[in-house]
């Protein structure tokens, strides 16, 4: 197990992670603190409690956000792909049809 130090508004927080993770880890921490200096920023310094639980917060409510959008679109791309198969279905009975009717004027 990887251990990496995190610096959250300013602060060294040492933690654990599996390895291979440590980048990922670095990338979501550096998220974390910029949405903590947002905070720090807007309301001032609250406690280091209340000021992560803002933090936390306000990154729930964004990715609540993007998973709804996420599910909008994933519907969208279901109902465009049943219209896609509907209209390949009636192309398909379209160009049979032609075809009968070639077969029949040369019969």
């Amino acid at each position: 197990m990887a251990q990496l130090t995190l610096y959250i508004n300013g602060r060294p927080y040492t933690v654990g992670c599996e390895d291979g993770q440590e980048a990922h880890l670095m990338e979501i921490a550096k998220l974390f603190d910029a949405q903590v200096r947002t905070v720090s920023q807007d309301v001032g310094q609250l406690g280091e409690t209340r000021l992560f639980l803002m933090g936390a917060l306000l990154l729930a409510d964004e990715l609540g956000d993007l998973k709804m959008r996420n599910a909008r679109a994933e519907a969208e791309l279901a109902r465009l792909q049943a219209v896609q198969a509907a209209l390949e279905s009636r192309t398909v009975q379209a160009l049979e049809a032609a075809t009968a009717k070639i077969e029949a004027l040369g019969a």
